[in-house]
């Protein structure tokens, strides 16, 4: 008979070096102890450890008090096992470390990591335990977010994992999940005898290829399905073509599986990077002040982040991707768009078309949607708001289907058609039917400059309060409705607010990922170019490439040009054939989800800009002349 687990935060039981693991149930939180997403978040010595009480928590925790070091912020626990260093926190020093594969003649140690990969029991994120003991049959190990469950009676460990020595001495432990397996273990040593050697790629594998498919007689006419609603929307708006230039209708990209596989990692990474700095900026009045958002909203803004409800369901990275490797230029957390084309519209150009080389890109996106619908709680009708375009119809359609396939029902209101008051706190729609639940294609800023209408900032503040119900409700009477949820929650306003470039890059100085930002244009920048952006701008517009002589290289007007601006490293896309090309990833849940291309002659990518499909093939086909 199974056990039920023990509620959150019950005493599991105590590690060597008494470090305690707990349970991590999180459908048994008691939201009267931790009633916000922050309060999750653990310290330890004024250190970070984890989300409470997931694996890593443990792992760092357990490192940090009984060896003194920890190691960096992971987005996944897999990602431990290419670790290349721990930091020691009394003098900062840099210890190595060595990862040492499942099968290895050096077998682990105790206070080594134990590391699984993704899949299977441990899908998306794998795992990481402490070991305890090792013998020739087994090891023990001590963990936390598994089975919930009291530790054996008198033991410090959680359980035992049988292993067998080979002939050749190499060392092998057997994984207790059938449907997971692990990758090896992490040792803190400067022996890198039988280490794995995570040599790194080839810089050519993350140029992007430009192909064309051998047409057989003109390409199709038409390869889109109009019977389906979205298809027909996407029709309406665009025709048959994913790009709007006729010499590129048989073009493609093509992406190394090893490119891919770093794009996946950088996406879930920077999710994770960019949720910490939310969270910093929601602590720190004088950073939210730089975001240039209504201060009658900001309780509205810690009210959403603090609601573990309140997920967000889906945001597109910008990258460029070059032999230099890979940078991000900006998450749109609030309002992504081009997510029909990459998880459908480049799929049946391919099937169309006939190409077969490689993989579509973005071929989970849609699965992967769904199953973050499925994880948001909605317990009631969603209400898709859209405004009166083409654009935003084919976005709403694709996005409807992934949440009726998740379960969830939904209903259309296009340009707030209909909708009415009940009372000061409730709004229904045409058939006066409450709205709850929201998905919307608006972006927040839309919301918010309507109330930046209203200079007087007591207005402002009684408005939110009381609305004028005698006149129809505006998007943002219905946005901002205590007694609505919307998607995605208003918090994304926070990463997707260009301020947020400056607040990473003072918390995570030289990662490689991001480029240098400030909130001033620095000597530095201007000596090597720069890029200034507006703050809370959208599409492309009100952007200025500048280079190191000073030269602007391009720049494009708007409806921004009195935000404030940010400026950020100059990194211009890769010319690929006659295209500046523009890597987007889409995150579903907070992990990668599928990938993108999209291509102008100016290095400033638009909302005018084209698509061109986007494939994978493995690194060999890659380097082949197709």
């Amino acid at each position: 008979m199974k056990l039920p687990p023990q509620s959150f935060g019950t005493l599991l039981g105590l590690a060597p070096g008494g470090v305690a693991a707990y349970s991590s149930d999180y459908h048994s939180v008691d939201p009267q102890q931790l009633p916000d997403r922050h309060s999750f978040r653990n310290y330890v010595q004024g250190v970070y450890t984890g989300y409470k009480w997931q694996c890593v928590e443990f792992a760092r925790r357990w490192l940090l008090q009984c060896k003194g070091y920890v190691f960096d912020d992971i987005a996944m626990a897999y990602d431990i096992f290419r670790l290349k260093y721990v930091r020691v926190l009394a003098d900062e020093q840099l210890l190595p470390l060595h990862a040492f594969e499942n099968g290895s003649r050096r077998p682990p140690e105790p206070g080594c990591m134990l590391i699984w990969s993704e899949g299977g029991e441990y899908d998306l994120t794998g795992h990481v335990a402490i070991v305890t003991e090792v013998f020739a049959d087994r090891v023990r190990v001590a963990e936390q977010n598994v089975d919930h469950h009291l530790w054996p009676a008198g033991c410090d460990y959680s359980r035992e994992l049988p292993a067998s020595i080979g002939e050749d001495g190499s060392y092998w432990i057997q994984c207790s999940f059938h449907n997971a397996s692990i990758l090896g273990w992490v040792i803190q040593t400067s022996d890198a005898a039988d280490a794995m050697n995570f040599a790194d790629p080839d810089p050519a594998l993350f140029n992007l290829h430009l192909r064309e498919l051998k047409a057989q007689g003109p390409a199709p006419a038409v390869w889109l399905n109009p019977a389906n609603a979205d298809e027909a929307a996407y029709i309406a708006r665009n025709g048959h073509r994913l790009s709007s230039v006729d010499d590129d209708k048989y073009q493609y990209f093509v992406m190394s599986a090893t490119a891919r596989k770093e794009l996946k990692r950088a996406t879930n990474e920077l999710h994770a990077l960019f949720m910490h700095a939310t969270d910093y900026v929601l602590q720190n009045p004088a950073v939210l002040e730089k975001f240039n958002l209504p201060p009658v909203i900001w309780p509205r803004l810690h009210q959403s982040w603090d609601n573990r409800r309140n997920q967000m369901v889906t945001g597109r990275f910008d990258f460029c991707m070059t032999e230099q490797g890979l940078k991000v230029y900006e998450y749109n957390a609030d309002s992504a768009s081009c997510q029909m084309e990459c998880g459908k519209i480049q799929g049946l150009w391919a099937r169309r078309f006939g190409c077969e080389d490689g993989e579509d890109a973005g071929e989970d996106l849609f699965d992967q949607l769904v199953t973050a619908w499925e994880q948001t709680e909605v317990d009631g009708l969603v209400h898709i708001l859209l405004d009166n375009d083409q654009e935003e119809m084919y976005h709403a359609l694709f996005m409807k289907s992934a949440m009726e396939q998740a379960g969830i029902e939904c209903k259309m209101v296009k340009a707030l058609a209909g909708v009415q008051w009940q009372g000061a706190d409730t709004i229904l729609d045409a058939d006066g039917v409450p709205i709850r639940w929201i998905w919307k294609t608006w972006a927040w800023e839309t919301a918010l400059d309507q109330l930046r209408q209203e200079l007087d900032e007591d207005v402002q503040r009684q408005l939110l309060r009381q609305p004028l119900e005698h006149k129809p409700p505006r998007l943002m009477d219905v946005l901002l409705r205590p007694s609505t949820m919307v998607f995605e929650p208003i918090w994304t306003l926070i990463p997707s607010n260009k301020a947020i470039l400056p607040v990473l890059w003072e918390m995570f100085p030289d990662h490689p990922y991001l480029l240098e930002s400030h909130f001033q244009l620095t000597d530095g920048l201007r000596g090597r170019g720069y890029v200034s952006k507006p703050i809370a701008g959208r599409c492309g517009y009100n952007i200025s490439v500048v280079d190191k002589e000073q030269a602007v290289l391009t720049e494009t007007s708007g409806q921004f040009d009195e935000q404030r601006q940010v400026f950020q490293e100059l990194c211009t896309l890769p010319l690929v054939g006659s295209h500046r090309a523009q890597l987007s990833t889409f995150s579903a849940g907070g992990v990668y989800a599928g990938a993108c291309a999209r291509v102008d002659s100016s290095l400033i990518i638009t909302t005018h800009s084209d698509l061109i499909p986007l494939r994978v093939v493995s690194d060999r086909a890659f380097g082949e002349t197709p």
